[in-house]
């Protein structure tokens, strides 16, 4: 076992944690540094016997059954498995560490998001797509947060935490009832519980689209179920009545992936990249405006170099006496809000309890109703540590997630706030 020198929690005697970037259904997902060999990595915590839960086996067989899953599907558009055990009484799985920036927060950022870049997510999604199918696997869970923009465009599909392997020897490991997967991207015969198949992910990569283009998901109910029922029984409002410049053919795929019947969708992923291919953004078409991810990259500038950005940030915030951050000290009280999460800023050090004690104050002031002085403390926080720490340390995105859910607070507020530059 090998001791993080400066008391970090290790796994697995060797990964050192660093902090917390993701929490969802199967667990935790943290950056930590990988004590023998030098270099970050993500590692995915699963407790294996959670207190009072009845489904522990089920939760150990579908973390288990994601380790041999990724690791087996091979292709540079998949995060790479690196290892994988369990520690104490967790499993682990430790990956590839992306930089970049989810799609949810990109699309957010970039609002209207450019048409080409859209098409672009698409094209690199279905290789992706080809590569998973061709191993049986289907994916089940696509959606702009599993999918993640590395800084020269090029876009890494998270997470076959819930991917079904096709045969028939594959055993059902769902919650039983429970169909796998995020309704807002999910296929009717998903939803009904049936058999999946690739047009499943096909149909998802259209919710995907249309969420890109339009800004909003292609069905939304007040629940769950009445979601899933909307993707049953409903057919998708057009998509040019929100966004006139979108080019007909582009509408017209986009429905061809949402429909119904998986046998009126493309016939596979490589049919669906033939039918892109006409709106592919050329390696001499302009961008549409400068992003840090612009997913158009790996078409006009083909296996150019990564921009050049300096220096990568720090691992770990290092423990030092903390750099003022241009925000007031908050009141001994707060106002909880559900728009900014107190949980996601990490808190490791003096600097960490600062940027938490930032996020608390934007809490106070969104509670208060002072949305716009909210918005502008977490917008000159979140430059603070690009500047510092650079744009994809996890101080820096816990930030850039807490600006992001204020955003809509602040439009319904009539507060226009502008996403801070991104160098």
């Amino acid at each position: 076992m090998i001791a993080a020198p400066d008391g970090r929690r290790t796994v697995g005697g060797r990964y050192a944690l660093t902090a917390l970037v993701g929490q969802g259904g199967m667990g935790q997902v943290w950056s930590a540094q990988d004590l023998l060999l030098g270099r970050e990595v993500a590692v995915k915590l699963l407790r294996a016997s959670a207190p009072g839960s009845t489904h522990a086996d089920e939760l150990r067989r579908r973390f288990e059954r994601e380790s041999r899953v990724t690791a087996r599907v091979g292709h540079p558009g998949l995060v790479t498995v690196h290892d994988a055990g369990t520690d104490a009484d967790e499993l682990y799985l430790v990956m590839q560490y992306v930089r970049g920036t989810d799609l949810a927060d990109h699309l957010a950022e970039n609002d209207p998001y450019p048409w080409p870049w859209a098409v672009a997510v698409a094209a690199q999604l279905c290789p992706v797509l080809a590569a998973v199918h061709e191993a049986g696997v289907v994916h089940r869970d696509l959606k702009p947060r599993n999918l993640m923009l590395r800084h020269d465009g090029t876009l890494v599909a998270l997470d076959l935490g819930v991917a079904a392997v096709l045969g028939a020897d594959t055993t059902r490991v769902t919650m039983t009832g429970s169909p796998v997967g995020s309704p807002a991207y999910m296929s009717p015969e998903q939803a009904m519980g049936g058999a999946v198949g690739p047009g499943s992910d096909l149909y998802s990569l259209g919710a995907v689209l249309y969420e890109l283009l339009t800004g909003a998901v292609p069905f939304e109910g007040s629940s769950a179920l009445g979601t899933l029922h909307r993707h049953l029984h409903e057919a998708p409002a057009p998509l040019r009545t929100v966004r006139p410049d979108l080019p007909p053919a582009l509408e017209a795929l986009v429905l061809w992936l949402l429909a119904k019947d998986p046998a009126q969708r493309p016939a596979d992923a490589t049919a669906l990249y033939h039918a892109l291919a006409p709106l592919l953004p050329t390696p001499t078409a302009g961008t549409g405006g400068a992003a840090l991810c612009d997913p158009t990259r790996p078409f006009r500038l083909p296996f150019a170099p990564w921009p050049d950005r300096g220096p990568g940030p720090l691992p770990a915030v290092p423990a030092q006496p903390a750099t003022p951050v241009p925000a007031p000290v908050p009141p001994p009280g707060t106002v909880p809000s559900p728009a900014v999460p107190s949980q996601a800023v990490p808190s490791h050090d003096a600097e960490g309890a600062l940027l938490a004690a930032t996020v608390d104050e934007a809490r106070r002031l969104l509670g208060a109703g002072r949305i716009s002085q909210a918005l502008g403390l977490l917008g000159s926080a979140l430059r603070t540590a690009e500047a510092r720490h650079g744009v994809d340390s996890p101080v820096t995105a816990a930030l850039r997630r807490q600006y992001t859910a204020l955003q809509p607070h602040a439009g319904a507020n009539g507060t226009a706030g502008a996403t801070p530059h991104r160098p």
